[in-house]
């Protein structure tokens, strides 16, 4: 029942995804997939934009759809995210020892899930802004699944099929996002290290292979990606060259010491740490009086090491496009954010393992945990129904714009005023910084060019 409170958040959600309407990088996106479909958004991206040419097939994956295919994008990737991370779960608790009860496995993996897509101090850019997700909240997810076949082979297929999934998984990762391909070379970097202290020797040689593989693919991909045109572009762009530089190094480390400061005091976050608990406490095979085992040391040292060294690459390869505000992007941090999660539940077991080697009854730390629960999922609640009344006004801003823009452009019209429709630091045209996305809005409506309006859309 716990599970229905997180579920029922994530459904509302994705219904309040009707409301999502262009804006940013879709402005320039959607008239390229329009006119030239999947070739030539693949070929912006490769030989122009970044390189990511995968990304580049997820984006005309719903791009294509013009405006729904911004609107149902938040149902479609939630519903993937959830299903994967409680596949994820669910493969990850017998292996570490834990029976819980049926619908323990959706708890987590649910709350896990509205956490690292509502819980966000920029929902909209983390869930509902399609470019963003695709390129950071989506990617985490998907290297979380190629760890599954890894826990469930148990035959010599299963394990050709690991190293098979795990491999391509890596090519894939290496052309969609940097950071997450970061993340994921550390953490797999991590495993290798503390291999021959935490697995049993008839499976040793087989995960190291596994790691092996997933490490040479985004190796192999990063390549490619790193030699292509777009990529080169992006770096005479942003100066990127100058990454390594001292004062980059240092301004790096500013920003990601900001960054972790701010996840550790988003007292929300506490959800995750409480359904940790609740699942070993519900733990069939409860410990008694036992101390606390070397492997689970081992295996906390070699997650925070991970999520500290990622995030802080993540953070330098990141600085030279966004500067400053490296530390406010919030959608940035989202490919290790979801680590950071899964290391929090991982905290939250071993302090529910902790209480059960005390002997204790468990019936408080089990209300606790509960409440706590209830409480994160009141507070996203709330979070969830400000955001909803911001996308619906500009919604009905957007569609009225919308709708004279193109009654405008059918009469002949080639320049026509755009009135700016901000919503969550979204880049909108004639920002202070960004005025490039004004074009994109002329191509996308057939214009020449569109100036600054300064009174109502469309009036």
């Amino acid at each position: 029942m716990l599970s229905l409170l997180p579920i029922l958040l994530l459904a509302a959600a994705a219904w309040a995804g009707r409301r999502v309407r262009p804006s940013g990088d879709d402005w320039c996106f959607l008239p390229v997939v329009r006119e030239g479909g999947l070739s030539a958004i693949v070929n912006t991206f490769y030989s122009m934009d970044n390189g990511r040419v995968v990304n580049a097939v997820l984006v005309w994956a719903y791009a294509r759809f013009g405006v729904a295919g911004h609107q149902w994008f938040g149902l479609v990737s939630g519903v993937l995210i959830l299903c994967l991370l409680w596949a994820f779960v669910a493969t990850v608790l017998p292996r570490a020892g834990l029976s819980a009860p049926r619908g323990v496995a959706l708890l987590v993996a649910s709350m896990v899930t509205a956490l690292f897509l509502l819980g966000s101090a920029n929902t909209y850019k983390t869930f509902y802004w399609p470019a963003a997700s695709v390129s950071h909240t989506v990617p985490p997810v998907l290297a979380c699944a190629a760890a599954i076949p890894l826990l469930r082979a148990a035959s010599r297929r299963g394990r050709i099929f690991a190293l098979l999934t795990v491999f391509l998984a890596g090519l894939l990762l290496g052309m969609l996002s940097e950071e997450t391909s970061v993340v994921t070379v550390a953490v797999l970097g991590a495993l290798l290290l503390i291999s021959g202290r935490v697995l049993p020797p008839a499976r040793r040689r087989f995960v190291r292979s596994w790691c092996v593989a997933g490490i040479a693919a985004i190796l192999i991909s990063g390549l490619v990606l790193f030699t292509s045109p777009g990529a080169r572009h992006r770096r005479e762009k942003h100066g990127a060259a100058s990454m390594l530089d001292p004062e980059s190094l240092l301004a790096s480390l500013r920003g990601f010491a900001d960054i972790a400061l701010t996840c550790l005091t988003t007292w929300q976050y506490l959800g995750v740490v409480a359904v940790g608990t609740l699942l070993a406490l519900l733990d069939r095979r409860r410990r008694g009086r036992t101390a606390p085992t070397k492997d689970e040391a081992l295996w906390a040292v070699a997650g925070v090491c991970a999520l500290l060294v990622s995030g802080y690459v993540c953070t330098v390869i990141t600085y030279p496009a966004f500067g400053e505000s490296v530390a406010t992007s919030t959608r940035l941090w989202n490919d290790y954010l979801l680590l950071y999660l899964l290391l929090l539940v991982f905290v939250g077991v071993l302090l529910g393992r902790g209480w059960l080697r005390r002997g204790r009854p468990i019936a408080r730390p089990l209300a606790t945990g509960a409440a706590v629960y209830g409480l994160v999922c009141l507070s996203l609640a709330m979070s969830l129904g400000s955001l909803d009344t911001e996308m619906t006004a500009r919604a009905r801003n957007w569609d009225d714009q919308d709708q004279w823009l193109r009654s405008r452009s059918a009469a002949g019209a080639q320049v026509l005023p755009y009135q700016r429709l901000p919503i969550s630091r979204m880049t909108e045209p004639f920002s202070r910084r960004m005025a490039w996305p004004a074009s994109c809005v002329a191509d996308y409506y057939g214009l020449t060019r569109v100036t600054q309006a300064a009174g109502r859309p469309g009036g």
